[in-house]
């Protein structure tokens, strides 16, 4: 009896995997995209790529008027405000040493304004002052003047075109010539004469040279003057006097602060 319900249940169990074997495996569904995305548990990764695609798509819908003010929003992050008290970072930027040196200047916080202030003197500096009275040589005489010996002999007033200034000028003074013939110059000059030259020298050590025959009247028509005054004034930063020349385009020879006239002979 056993045994009969033994091979019952085994046929039995053959006819069924039968059946099943000549229907075929059963074909899964497959699940649609939006039934996927929603039963799909979106991690912080996945949520944050999707939000990407999703931004993406929307600024390749935007019209050329979003396009710039997206464009000029994305501009302006790059600077940073004034109000934070930071700078643009637009590159590299190079601190100035306080102590660096330009074109040979001393830039410290002082060294530039002492320099600017030393040049200013420099280019300003107080003219060098006679420290005697104006002396006069010629051969192995000599002569010395006051300004107020010249004062007391008769003045020649000349009024000359000043380059410089670029303007007229009226000088007062004593006729150069009329010293010189005091310590024996001779008043007309021929032959040898004619070799006599003057030099100026200015406080200074500035000098200028003239023949003789351009202080005399008899052979040259200009008038060399000692001034010790212009426009009726004294001549200030000139000095008590100022050697004038009538008739020259430009004062190169207008000694200032006389010093010293000197009557030599060329060899």
């Amino acid at each position: 009896m056993r045994t009969g319900l033994v091979w019952a249940v085994f046929l039995l169990g053959m006819g069924v995997l039968t059946a099943g074997a000549q229907q075929g495996p059963a074909q899964p569904q497959q699940p649609s995209t939006a039934a996927s995305m929603e039963g799909m548990d979106m991690g912080p990764s996945a949520e944050k790529a999707a939000s990407g695609e999703k931004g993406k798509m929307e600024g390749m819908a935007m019209c050329p008027c979003k396009c710039m003010e997206h464009s000029m929003a994305k501009a302006e992050e790059k600077k940073l405000p004034a109000e934070t008290g930071h700078e643009a970072t637009t590159g590299p930027t190079t601190k100035m040493d306080p102590d660096m040196k330009m074109d040979g200047m001393a830039m410290g916080p002082m060294g530039g304004m002492a320099q600017m202030a030393d040049m200013k003197a420099e280019g300003m500096k107080k003219p060098v002052l006679p420290s005697g009275p104006l002396q006069i040589v010629f051969g192995d005489k000599s002569a010395e003047w006051s300004t107020v010996a010249l004062a007391a002999l008769p003045h020649q007033t000349v009024t000359v075109y000043n380059f410089h200034a670029k303007s007229n000028q009226t000088y007062s003074g004593v006729p150069l010539f009329s010293l010189l013939t005091r310590l024996g110059v001779p008043e007309s000059q021929h032959g040898k004469d004619l070799r006599l030259y003057v030099v100026v020298e200015g406080a200074d050590g500035y000098e200028a040279v003239y023949a003789l025959a351009e202080m005399n009247p008899e052979l040259h028509d200009t008038t060399v003057l000692l001034a010790d005054s212009m426009d009726g004034k004294g001549l200030a930063d000139s000095g008590p006097l100022q050697l004038i020349a009538a008739g020259e385009k430009r004062p190169a020879r207008w000694v200032r602060n006389l010093a010293r006239i000197r009557v030599l002979a060329a060899e």
